[in-house]
């Protein structure tokens, strides 16, 4: 196993943007930090599933139907608009309360339906395990990936809840939240045309 080439690929990987990125920056500029690190978490564990999943035969199910692959994919670009459609408008009294579950789970379902994290596994990470590939080591690095994207995926929201601080006034509220809806929208319809 070449683990420190992998760490390099997973560094590229992450920094490159995708539909995590695009919802967490999204998110804090709208919500803030504790909505973002909540569904940090969230994507942290989608990540964690999508690499059990992958020690368990994704890859064989993915290849054997691609209309599963293509279904994730679709299903993906559509819940992005959704959580641009969510952004966009007023948020209710309920959101408000139970934000930090909420954004949590969002965080979970984005990643899940997230092809980029699902490619990863399935295309990126066996180019660095031995043939046959054994179990514990795709698990080693299923850990090591999760590591360094929540490390990634931290201090996006860290910067956008920054760069929110510096720009919120109560007056501008909706149009950073609009602003965030455009945002995720732009990132849904880049996610579609360049995974097609």
């Amino acid at each position: 196993m070449r683990f420190w080439e992998f760490v390099l690929a997973a560094l590229v990987a992450e920094i490159t943007p995708g539909p995590n990125m695009g919802y967490l920056v999204a998110l804090s500029l709208s919500r803030g930090r504790r909505a973002g690190m909540a569904a940090v978490a969230g994507v942290a564990l989608g990540l964690a599933l999508l690499g059990l999943a992958a020690a368990f035969g994704f890859a064989f199910v993915s290849e054997r139907f691609p209309l599963a692959a293509a279904a994730l994919r679709w299903g993906g670009v559509a819940y992005l608009f959704w959580l641009a459609w969510d952004a966009w408008r007023e948020p209710d009294a309920a959101m408000a309360q139970d934000e930090v579950r909420l954004s949590f789970r969002r965080g979970l379902i984005t990643n899940l339906l997230n092809p980029k994290a699902a490619v990863f596994y399935v295309a990126v990470i066996p180019l660095f395990l031995p043939v046959p590939p054994a179990r514990d080591e795709i698990l080693w690095l299923t850990a090591t990936f999760v590591v360094i994207a929540t490390a990634i995926h931290a201090a996006l929201v860290l910067g956008a809840d920054a760069a929110r601080s510096l720009l919120f006034e109560p007056s501008r509220e909706r149009l950073i939240r609009r602003g965030a809806a455009v945002g995720m929208a732009l990132v849904a319809l880049w996610f579609a045309w360049s995974t097609r």
